[in-house]
């Protein structure tokens, strides 16, 4: 075979190879069916209301040690703040990967467990955070987050959180809010977007006194929004 010939063939089995290995990754890539994130349970997202954006790692210590102020500051002011959970799992969290998983598949099984999964694995998270579980396999580690998961959920969703491990579908839906994430930059957890803005400095643990300073000017100034709007109405 002349050379050309050989190098033609070759091109060409390096193009197909290229065309394949596009097609599996940009299939990650398309929008997906629904937005990403886990609205908060005790109330359905208003399109009027103030929307804070969390992005968590459920392995992360600061993302645990920020859930508490936030979740007080979302009791205080009830319908005027919706939330909305975006997961990041960071590499250098050992299983935080497999921990959003989870996440997504109790999710998809009853979304009104999710939050409590999430709060699950901030109170655990030395079970799996990296020293722990260094001598431990990947299905080992799967096996543990299934039995704990179920806990939360309900022994009658054993098997159906089993077989979402094997599901390729949640693994996309995983990768896919990781890379939100990126096309959001952010890069480290917990990270807030307030109405679509990024909060200063939330790469640490914002206090109850902190998210109060936020949200008063912006819940204050919808209200006064909101009664002028009415005043319009009835004159």
């Amino acid at each position: 075979m002349a050379p050309k010939y050989t190098i033609s063939i070759v091109m060409l089995l390096l193009l197909s190879q290229f065309l394949i290995l596009f097609k599996t990754v940009a299939a990650d890539y398309i929008p997906p069916a629904k937005s990403d994130g886990f609205g908060y349970k005790i109330r359905s997202i208003k399109l009027d209301s103030i929307l804070v954006e969390a992005f968590y790692d459920p392995l992360c210590p600061d993302s645990r040690d920020s859930w508490p102020p936030l979740k007080n500051a979302l009791h205080h002011y009830g319908h005027r703040v919706s939330l909305v959970v975006h997961l990041l799992p960071l590499p250098y969290h050992d299983n935080a990967f497999v921990a959003s998983r989870a996440l997504h598949i109790v999710n998809g099984l009853n979304t009104s467990a999710t939050y409590p999964l999430l709060e699950w694995f901030f109170e655990n998270q030395e079970k799996f955070y990296n020293v722990p579980t260094r001598n431990l396999s990947r299905a080992s580690i799967v096996k543990k987050i299934v039995k704990s998961a179920t806990e939360v959920v309900g022994e009658s969703h054993y098997k159906s959180i089993k077989n979402g491990f094997n599901d390729t579908d949640t693994d996309i839906l995983t990768r896919i809010s990781f890379k939100y994430a990126a096309s959001r930059g952010v890069y480290g957890t917990p990270t807030f977007f307030v109405n679509g803005f990024l909060l200063p400095d939330s790469g640490d643990s914002v206090n109850y006194t902190a998210w109060r300073k936020v949200l008063d000017p912006l819940v204050g100034k919808k209200g006064v929004k909101n009664e002028e709007e009415s005043l319009r109405f009835f004159l």
